[in-house]
């Protein structure tokens, strides 16, 4: 007899009331996800509506756009929530060597995309995507699989995971894309700790790693006036320090309410990439510290949904794709909150679900359809309670 039918019989005998988890998805989860996108819409309008309209003689171009990709998005979470993980786990692999193929078309000439000095984004005809938007989520998926098979005591796995994503990061720098770069190997050490790795080996770990981006900032002449910009934007207030600085003007002129929805004055030019990079500038412009703190608890609700979603899940693979999907989501988020406060150097990485960016949105709304899916099939527990179904007799969680 299994115990959950012996817990069963109990409840027959004594008469008890029965409750047995549902399998229906996170539906906070999948609120605060629509509310963020909601949200993105409206103050991608109010910080691109002037430039839109001046460099493009539309003011809703970009708002357009991300309503597209919202509508795509959505449908993919709807959708994704109803995906097994089952299936998921069969694809993963694949899903990695396909993120590896786009993170490299990009460099090809006739569908790479150059930009500012970066080959980001593919050219498909119609429209453009970014792969990296993609391809950090197929290596969580690879990462998560091998994990749950492998023995992670052991250094040698440990290694296998870190060229796994390693191989990433490399398609990632050659871009360049360090921002990004740097989220995937935060989500990477982050996996390694939850897939249950000794510290002394990520420790060991972490070193180079450092000394890597050392290395990576003083290769690159714009990357060590960025970190000098960062230490004192008003040295060149027109040239690195320009962007931070305008970021500080919107905040702090925003105050503890702000100045009014579609009242930033910053979005007149005045701050590069409003409507994308810098779009928690307009926010704290417009809605003022309150506002900022609300798109802060907004991310903390998905952290810490995700976290239970992991906490929760019925095998490994499971667990260690949940914790790898609110590891990427929550690193990106803060990554990208430090940046416009002024408290890490500046780099271009768009605010999840807010930014203007379709590939983006699209793939977050995505992986939160995977977090639904595994919330749906996560492992289920039993509660007996007395008969009045108020006070709880035992409950015991089924593996």
């Amino acid at each position: 007899m299994s115990r959950a039918d012996g817990l069963l019989m109990f409840s027959r005998e004594r008469s008890p009331r029965l409750k047995i988890a549902s399998d229906r998805p996170d539906l906070p989860l999948a609120a605060v996800s629509m509310a963020l996108a909601v949200l993105g819409l409206v103050f991608i309008y109010s910080a691109s509506s002037y430039a839109a309209k001046v460099q493009l003689g539309d003011a809703f171009h970009y708002v357009k756009t991300q309503a597209v990709a919202l509508a795509i998005g959505s449908f993919a979470m709807v959708g994704m929530s109803y995906v097994s993980s089952a299936f998921l786990k069969k694809l993963s692999v694949w899903l990695y060597l396909l993120g590896l193929l786009l993170l490299g078309l990009v460099f090809l000439p006739v569908i790479g995309v150059e930009s500012y000095g970066a080959k980001r984004w593919l050219n498909l005809g119609f429209f453009t995507i970014q792969p990296s938007e993609y391809a950090k989520f197929f290596m969580v998926m690879a990462l998560a699989l091998f994990s749950s098979q492998a023995d992670m005591k052991k250094f040698s796995s440990v290694l296998v995971m870190l060229l796994m994503g390693g191989a990433v990061c490399v398609l990632l720098i050659l871009e360049p894309n360090m921002s990004i770069t740097v989220c995937a190997v935060a989500v990477i050490f982050i996996m390694l700790f939850v897939s249950g790795a000794k510290l002394k080996h990520i420790a060991l770990l972490v070193m180079p790693a450092l000394a890597a981006a050392v290395l990576l900032i003083l290769l690159e002449p714009y990357r060590l006036q960025r970190l000098m910009a960062f230490l004192d934007p008003w040295s060149s207030p027109l040239e690195e320090g320009y962007q931070l600085i305008q970021s500080y003007y919107a905040l702090g002129s925003g105050g503890l309410f702000g100045v009014g929805l579609f009242e930033s004055r910053q979005k007149y030019l005045f701050l590069p990439f409003a409507e994308s990079d810098f779009i928690l500038s307009v926010i704290g412009e417009e809605a003022g510290i309150i506002g900022v703190m609300l798109i802060m608890a907004l991310f903390l609700v998905i952290a810490v949904r995700g976290i239970k979603i992991a906490r929760e899940a019925q095998n490994r693979y499971d667990c260690y794709l949940a914790a790898g999907i609110t590891a990427v989501t929550t690193v990106q988020a803060l990554v990208n909150m430090a940046v416009v406060c002024g408290a890490i150097p500046p780099t271009g990485l768009p605010l999840p679900f807010v930014s203007a960016g379709g590939s983006s949105l699209v793939a977050y709304m995505g992986a939160m359809g995977v977090l639904l899916s595994i919330s749906r099939r996560r492992a289920p527990y039993i509660s007996v309670r007395d008969p009045d179904g108020r006070h709880p007799i035992s409950e015991q969680r089924i593996r």
